[in-house]
């Protein structure tokens, strides 16, 4: 057993075999409790409990307890518990360490009373504790058989149990006697527990406490069992496994054949001499190679193994389209799929020429910005088209993980290479034509920044070493030609915006979209709507009402969608048993799509025949629109109040155009102190909408004169163009958005500044300009001389000398 430091004191024989008080000599124990009628061998090692155990005469009676805490090596009479055991002891031997080896027999439950001597060894006053023997019922024999079967049950699947407890157990018939034994034979029994069962009063209370100690290592020792059983079962099947494995590559090896692991290595080896690899790359799928030749099929790491090899392979390190570009062939292709587009096709074909002159060039990194619905992403596939390439599309729209970019790194489960990789593989050349949707709505968040991992990507004179994370091996993305599409180009982060050619295609006009519809998006309807175009026909005058009174946009997304509405009317009526040719006209249209969405050319005439309103030109993401912008007074003390959402550039241009006309008051034919005695309201309707930026400065400026002086503006007139506080008007963006959304309105009028008009020049043809006077203005004198020419005191003497008349230009 446990060191333990026994104290003995020897006993009266006077006293042997009253139920009186005795006085007995205390062997405190460590960690060990003696049930009566057990034989338990202690080893006694404390000086003073060797000194008891050397007292003992004839008579060796002696008391048992256990102490309460066993780290203690001098414990005094209160370390101990109050119920111990009357022992007998049988033999002693000495140690040649003279410490003494102890052998006792438990006698009877006692309890200590009080301790009448510490030194040199412990002794007490103690008394025995009988048992009475319970009442033989039904209960105690089931609780009796409960306890023996469970023990033999114990026994039985105990490997260091003897079979012989079995018997003896199912031989005792006394309850008392039967559970100090059980108590004794169980090694799983904590201290605590076997005192707790030694202080329990009762027989039938020891019996219910044995009982659930007893049922509760039963389930431990069955779910022991099924765990090492199946165990068992795995270890037998692996090793059954890896036999008939040995042997199959044995009888392999007799026939002369492989097996299906080597024959899996000799193809990849085949696959990577044929891929044309660089050397680096290629040394390094040897080296991987090999050392998947080394692996057994069973190991964690073969199939991670493989899938690296195999993505090495599968990659077209050399394999290039090869085509030769006709430039003729690929201008008519560019022209069969997009109508208009000319800087974009003149890009593309410029690129062509190069290529053909120098054919190793480094591919060009492109960016589309333009409104939704122009042709972006369908321009990106008509240029692979035309240049024989292959085409694949990376939708980067909401994109937050910088892995998607780069790929994940081996070590991680389920990892795989980034997009620009999986695409390359996809296309199975390393020259095509991979377009980056939506770049300006890529996100960022603790996983990392997508923007940044494009850096490398989008630059000619880093990507002919990209190295993804999972290949970790440069590949050269140099002869990539890679196309970006945006619709603006404010989140896109300045240093990725540095690294892109900018084409913007802003939006076509009203004849540009008649055009677009007739060529393309009535055929594409026509035959995703299963009819035919016998069955139905869309004359010019309808698609030209479709486009002005149901769409306001820069691009022709919703045109289609309406003209898909309209052809699957019409297959309704061919399934109902109408089959004769619809020729659409307006009322068809207006029975087909619902009433006039958009009132053009009335809404501007209306608005602006109060003085105080005047129309302004805006451009978003979406395209160019019209901005109403309206003005009122009344009496007050100066205030000046601004409304309508929006943002400070185009309240400081509110404020810039009030301070213009306070300070050109008389030249305006008004008071100087004329704001004393009013208050101003300027307010941007549609409310709900944000706006910012300076371009409608003159606008506030001209509705701000229009109202003090009382002078509507004149009607159908827009303009654009920021002010200074000297009345200069600086150029603005956008010019082709705003001059079309002032077109689809039915303006024909438009005030522009002076420095635009390059921008006129370039975008604009004269198709688009037919009905539209454009006025050009160096100041906002240039501005109120157009737009409000009933105003008798025109201020000349704010402009500069040398302009002192509008350009027109039509």
């Amino acid at each position: 057993m446990s060191n333990l430091s026994p104290s003995l004191s020897p006993q009266d024989p006077s006293q042997e075999g009253n139920s009186a008080p005795r006085r007995l000599a205390v062997l405190p124990v460590r960690d060990t409790v003696l049930f009566p009628h057990a034989v338990l061998p202690l080893t006694v090692g404390r000086e003073s409990s060797i000194q008891l155990i050397e007292s003992l005469g004839d008579q060796r009676s002696i008391v048992v307890a256990a102490q309460l805490d066993p780290r203690l090596d001098t414990p005094k009479p209160s370390d101990l518990h109050q119920v111990g055991t009357l022992a007998t002891v049988h033999k002693i031997v000495r140690m040649p360490n003279e410490s003494r080896f102890v052998f006792t027999e438990g006698v009877s439950r006692v309890r200590i009373l009080n301790f009448v001597q510490t030194e040199p060894f412990l002794v007490a006053e103690v008394e025995v504790l009988e048992d009475a023997e319970p009442e033989e019922d039904i209960n105690m024999q089931a609780l009796v058989r409960n306890v023996v079967t469970q023990f033999q049950q114990i026994v039985s699947e105990s490997p260091t149990l003897s079979d012989e407890l079995r018997t003896i157990a199912a031989n005792i018939e006394e309850p008392s006697r039967l559970v100090d034994f059980v108590a004794s034979s169980l090694p799983f029994l904590t201290t605590t527990d076997k005192q707790q069962l030694l202080e329990a009063s009762g027989v039938r209370q020891r019996l219910e406490q044995l009982n659930k100690h007893l049922a509760r290592e039963n389930e431990v020792q069955q779910l022991r069992s099924k765990i090492q059983s199946e165990v068992q079962d795995q270890v037998q099947q692996s090793q059954r496994d890896y036999y008939l494995r040995e042997q199959m590559k044995a009888i392999q090896k007799e026939l002369g054949e492989q097996d299906e692991s080597q024959r899996d290595i000799d193809e990849l080896r085949q696959k990577i001499e044929a891929a044309g690899m660089p050397e680096e790359v290629q040394k390094e799928a040897t080296k991987e190679l090999n050392r998947l030749g080394r692996m057994s099929p069973m190991a964690a790491d073969y199939s991670l193994t493989r899938n690296y090899i195999e993505w090495l392979a599968a990659l077209p390190w050399s394999k290039s389209s090869g085509s030769k570009i006709d430039i003729n062939v690929a201008r008519e292709i560019l022209d069969e799929d997009h109508y208009e587009l000319r800087k974009v096709k003149d890009r593309i074909l410029d690129y062509l020429s190069v290529l053909e002159l120098k054919p190793d060039m480094k591919g060009p990194i492109l960016c589309f910005v333009g409104p939704p619905g122009v042709g972006k992403t369908s321009l990106g596939r008509s240029i692979a088209r035309a240049l024989g390439r292959k085409f694949q599309r990376i939708s980067l729209g909401g994109m937050h993980d910088e892995a998607e970019i780069r790929g994940h790194r081996r070590t991680y489960i389920g990892a795989l290479p980034g997009q620009i990789i999986q695409s390359l593989r996809r296309a199975e050349t390393n020259d095509p034509v991979i377009m980056l949707d939506e770049i300006d709505k890529l996100g960022r968040d603790f996983r990392g920044d997508p923007a940044s991992a494009l850096l490398e990507t989008l630059d000619p004179e880093q990507n002919n070493t990209f190295r993804d994370n999972y290949l970790d091996v440069p590949f050269d993305l140099s002869k990539v030609l890679f196309i970006c599409t945006a619709n603006q180009l404010d989140p896109v982060p300045a240093p990725l915006l540095d690294r892109m050619e900018l084409i913007p295609l802003q939006g076509y006009s009203e004849d540009e979209k008649v055009h677009i519809a007739n060529k393309y998006l009535i055929p594409r309807q026509v035959k995703e709507n299963g009819i035919t175009e016998e069955q139905i026909e869309l004359p010019e005058d309808s698609v030209r009402f479709i486009v002005r009174h149901y769409t306001r946009e820069a691009g022709v997304r919703k045109l289609e969608q309406l003209i898909g509405t309209v052809c699957r009317k019409q297959a309704r009526r061919v399934v109902e048993g109408k089959k004769e040719k619809l020729v659409v006209s307006r009322e068809d249209v207006k029975e087909f799509l619902g009433g006039i969405k958009v009132r053009v050319d009335t809404e501007v005439e209306e608005r602006v025949k109060r003085p105080g309103v005047a129309v302004g030109l805006a451009w978003t993401p979406a395209g160019g629109d019209i901005l109403f912008i309206e003005a009122n007074k009344m009496k007050g003390k100066g205030g000046f109040t601004m409304t309508g959402q929006i943002g400070e550039v185009m309240q400081e241009s509110m404020q810039a155009a009030l301070t213009w006309v306070r300070s050109n008051a008389v030249k305006l034919g008004l008071n100087e102190e004329f704001q004393r005695e009013l208050d101003i309201h300027i307010h941007v309707p549609a409310g709900a909408i944000p706006k910012d930026g300076p371009s409608a400065g003159v606008t506030m400026a001209t509705v701000l004169a229009s109202l003090l002086t009382d002078t509507p503006v004149r009607p159908l007139t827009a303009m654009t163009g920021e002010i200074t506080l000297s009345g200069n008007v600086l150029p603005v963006g956008g010019i082709k958005e705003k001059f079309l959304a002032a077109r689809r309105a039915g303006i024909n009028t438009v005030i522009l500044p002076a420095d635009n008009r390059q921008d006129v020049e370039e975008d604009l043809t004269p198709e688009m300009m037919e009905g539209v006077t454009v006025h050009y203005a160096k100041c906002i004198g240039d501005v109120l001389n157009v737009a409000l020419p009933l105003l008798k005191a025109r201020p000349e003497a704010v402009r500069p000398a040398e302009v002192q008349q509008s350009s027109p230009a039509a």
